[in-house]
């Protein structure tokens, strides 16, 4: 009576290892200089990010010569017969299905991982890594400044479940090492954080994670492939928002979890099929066509968060102004050294002269094309008050503590022409 199940059981875990081995094919092949799409073309070697965004992985249908990948919507997919049960590759969309694995393996050739989760949100992906390598008993380091969801998770759930976590500032890695407990099995970084920006070296943080034997993971939602990619700096995993600048359209949700190696990546697999928490393939087919173009905003919204950040920090009526592209960035140095071809992203913040009843004056009365909502990373600019918004649900301590006053002004700049984004914020704070 247990043949059956055992036996499905031993080739569900073959079928995965078949996945990793899958990625791995697909990710030296499917650009290299020998490989051939099926329309029997060879690509050229040693081709750019920008190519491979739109290529990567990608062929034209065997059967119909389409340039896209299609929307498998088929809930389970035909066996010959039990003994050939999975020889395809696929059976039921729960735990693989051909339009999500695609850009899967296209998330982890950005990501220079071996292979990748993709999932319903970030939060999802957030929760697949904690859940994943993390028991009751077990100690994370976390830093003190993350996404808002991120900390009410560990908060409101994992220590709930007998997990520990030490929240700290992660700007210093000793104060990483020196929060490092016995029980220590998950050291979690946020580079540039959510809001306030601040940058995790994460080659000496990844150094002290090996050092003690401890998976590093860390969300680079931030920064994008294009200005930094974790693994390249020791990390073990990567977490990306794909809702924000993979998407970048205001359109679509989903999140990623990256893994360095097999091993790491057989996990994540295992834990997306048992949780179920997998992406919808008609949003993988839009994400697949949006990413293509997460290059050239990406470089349009640093270029224009650069002139709006120094706009802002010459105004008389600005306090403040944060973006790591200013030399007055407490962190520039670091920023750099880690961040690729001087982009530094489209997200900055500032503080107003008057406080926070100006600052919330500001972000009701400002004009568009600024917009207040929540999100970030899209096309559209957006203005954010973090306090109620993003990270309304940190405890309000933590929450100053971290430096999100109540009237932090967060802001995304999109691909707009930004003289006229300028021109909006000039007259808003003007009138302050």
């Amino acid at each position: 009576g247990k043949l059956i199940p055992n036996l499905v059981a031993h080739r569900f875990i073959n079928m995965l290892r078949t996945f990793t081995s899958s990625v791995a094919r697909r990710a030296t092949a499917a650009m290299g200089g020998s490989a051939r799409c099926m329309s029997g073309k060879e690509w050229i070697p040693n081709v750019s990010m920008d190519t491979d965004v739109v290529h990567g992985g990608v062929n034209p249908d065997e059967k119909t010569g389409a340039i896209l990948t299609p929307v498998y919507l088929s809930t389970t997919f035909v066996q010959e017969s039990v003994d050939k049960y999975l020889d395809k590759g696929y059976s039921y969309s729960r735990t693989a299905n051909p339009t999500v694995q695609m850009l899967e393996q296209k998330v982890a050739r950005m990501e220079n991982g071996y292979g990748a989760i993709c999932v319903g949100t970030g939060m999802s992906a957030t929760a697949s890594c904690i859940n994943g390598f993390m028991n009751a008993g077990d100690h994370c380091v976390m830093t003190n400044c993350s996404y808002g969801g991120t900390n009410r998770i560990a908060r409101e759930q994992f220590m709930n479940l007998g997990m520990e976590f030490s929240f700290v500032d992660f700007t210093d890695p000793q104060n990483v090492a020196d929060a490092i407990k016995p029980n220590t099995k998950l050291i979690f970084s946020e580079s540039p954080t959510n809001p306030t920006l601040t940058i995790a070296d994460l080659g000496a943080i990844s150094e002290i994670a090996k050092e003690h034997g401890i998976i590093h993971v860390c969300d680079s939602t931030f920064a994008t492939p294009y200005i930094m990619r974790p693994l390249d700096h020791g990390c073990d995993l990567t977490i990306q928002s794909l809702t924000k600048y993979y998407d970048g359209l205001n359109m679509g949700l989903g999140g990623a979890l990256i893994s360095a190696t097999p091993e790491l990546y057989e996990r994540t697999k295992l834990v997306q099929n048992m949780h179920g928490n997998t992406m919808s393939p008609m949003t993988a087919y839009m994400m697949l066509q949006s990413m293509k173009t997460m290059g050239l905003r990406v470089r349009q919204q640093s270029s224009s968060a650069m002139k709006i950040a120094t706009f802002l920090e010459s105004h008389p009526k600005v306090e403040k102004a944060v973006y790591p592209g200013l030399a007055s960035f407490p962190q520039k140095e670091l920023a750099d050294k880690q961040h690729r071809d001087g982009l530094h992203g489209g997200m900055l913040w500032f503080d107003v002269v008057g406080g926070d009843t100006a600052a919330i004056k500001l972000m009701d009365n400002i004009k568009r094309p600024w917009t207040l909502c929540e999100n970030l990373g899209a096309s559209e600019s957006i203005i954010t008050a973090c306090a109620v918004m993003t990270h309304a649900n940190m405890i309000r301590e933590d929450r100053l503590a971290a430096g999100i006053s109540d009237g932090f002004i967060r802001i995304s700049v999109g691909i707009e022409d930004p003289d006229d984004l300028i021109r909006a914020l000039d007259e808003a704070l003007n009138s302050l």
